[in-house]
């Protein structure tokens, strides 16, 4: 495989009958960042879930050359980190610490190497001193800030993200678009907030009713009101 990632016919229907994704052929170079857009139901949150297997629908996904499938997803879930849209999902500890070195010690690796873990991920989001406090106690963006640490505690390759801006006020938004736009994993980001893509992605998707209807240079795709109108984004 040439590209970093490759999807090739993925297609998935719910148990309920309902098909959600319908041949969807995509190519992701490695270091891409890539908006998904499109309106509630469009299938942007079921495709990203098919990157690390949580979902398996039709067709085929490989990541950097490996096929995502039952005997791999744990090599796959070291290469790709999803950070959902409520960090209240991914934070479950007493303190940041215990939430940041979860998947470390998951993985199995030794308590000297989990905490440089631990201190490389908070520093990466400006949350170094943030390290035993309790997650429950704080702002929606310092909690999406940690939620993101605890997926890059676990160095992967991929980033995922659902919707990270949703829920934040102004300047928590500036500051996870900065954050965002200061790492250097290849990212995917499904999203209603085009300005944001603008900001950080060069690429977008839209998806509509699942399947890709436009793919381009965000400079392009986000100025044609007449395509954004037609697939309800506007």
């Amino acid at each position: 495989m040439s590209h970093f990632i490759e999807i090739d016919h993925l297609s998935f229907t719910y148990p309920d009958g309902k098909q959600a994704l319908h041949h969807i052929n995509l190519q992701v170079e490695r270091g891409e960042k890539i908006s998904l857009v499109g309106t509630n139901g469009a299938g942007k949150s079921t495709f990203l879930m098919h990157l690390n297997g949580i979902y398996t629908g039709q067709g085929q996904i490989y990541i950097d050359g490996l096929p995502v499938q039952k005997k791999t997803l744990n090599q796959i879930r070291s290469m790709v980190g999803v950070v959902f849209q409520n960090p209240d999902d991914q934070l479950f500890s007493p303190t940041v610490y215990e939430d940041v070195a979860f998947g470390p010690i998951y993985q199995g690796l030794q308590k000297q190497e989990v905490q440089q873990r631990v201190e490389k991920a908070l520093s990466d989001v400006g949350m170094r001193d943030y390290v035993s406090r309790n997650p429950y106690h704080l702002s929606s963006g310092e909690k999406k800030r940690i939620a993101i640490a605890t997926v890059l505690s676990m160095q992967p390759q991929i980033l995922v993200f659902d919707e990270p801006t949703a829920g934040l006020d102004p300047r928590a938004r500036r500051e996870l678009i900065e954050l965002l736009t200061g790492l250097p994993q290849t990212m995917l980001i499904a999203t209603h907030d085009l300005a944001m893509a603008e900001l950080l992605t060069p690429r977008v998707i839209i998806l509509d009713q699942g399947r890709v209807v436009a793919d381009g240079r965000s400079s392009e795709i986000l100025h044609d009101e007449e395509l954004l109108k037609q697939h309800g984004l506007i």
